[in-house]
Order: structure tokens, then C-alpha cells, then sequence
């Protein structure tokens, strides 16, 4: 199960940059892009990034990933076209065999939601069951 080195991967570039940040106290969430074709599975993925923050600024934070479909085109004719899930690596407009994958493999941190002590987190209205 790869997702769990992964995982780990992640929270480490995450602890890095709340360290340079300084005064980071909790992270509430990252967000990564997942291409269809990296051969991630996203809820395995989760899973392992839970258990793995246990202990760390992560801890409790949510991982959302946002699933990056795969595109390609084709060299000869520039026709492009979703490649799907089993892949479509062939042209299907002249059936030709040099494409170029345009997207799908990608595994990018893209944005990481935290709280320091020089910006408190925003709480949210009480619902009104709550008030």
C-alpha cells in the first residue's frame, strides 16, 4: 500500500512549511489534486493520512482531494480526448499510437488551511438547534 508513504510524504512537506511559517498551532486541512491515472486510491489514501497525523500538527486535519481526470492528445491529427479509467491511449479519431498524456498523473499539495497565532480561525454561526 503505497498511499501510506504517500501520506507520510504529505504531512512531512506540511510540517516543514508550518515550521518556516513559525507559530502554526493546528492545520485544518490539505488539499491535493489526484490525477485519475497516478494510481492512487483516494479513500485508501485518506484512511492512511488519518492514522498517520495522529501525534503531529495534523492531527484531526481533513484531507481533501480533488480527482484530476486524464487527458491526452494525439500527435499526428491534435485531436485530444478523455483517456478514462482503463486508459484510452490510441486516438480515437485516427487510431494513431503517438499521444502525449496532457493530465491524470498529477499528486500536488495544492493548498493547506492552518491556524497560527497571529490569524485565529473564524468560528463558525451556531446552527439553530444550537442557539
Amino acid at each position: 500500500m503505497h498511499e501510506m508513504s504517500i501520506a507520510l510524504a504529505v504531512i512531512g512537506q506540511v510540517e516543514e512549511a508550518a515550521e518556516r511559517a513559525g507559530d502554526v498551532t493546528a492545520v485544518h486541512s490539505v488539499r491535493l489534486q489526484v490525477g485519475e491515472l497516478a494510481g492512487v486510491v483516494p479513500d485508501a489514501l485518506s484512511f492512511c493520512f488519518e492514522l498517520a497525523c495522529a501525534g503531529t500538527v495534523l492531527e484531526g486535519a481533513e484531507l481533501v482531494t480533488d480527482t484530476v481526470p486524464g487527458r491526452a492528445r494525439c500527435a499526428p491529427c491534435a485531436h485530444e480526448w478523455a483517456v478514462g479509467m482503463p486508459p484510452l491511449l490510441s486516438c480515437p479519431r485516427c487510431d494513431g499510437g503517438s499521444t502525449d498524456l496532457l493530465s491524470g498523473r498529477e499528486l500536488q499539495i495544492v493548498g493547506v488551511r492552518w491556524e497560527d497565532g497571529r490569524t485565529p480561525t473564524a468560528t463558525p454561526e451556531p446552527t439553530p438547534e444550537e442557539r
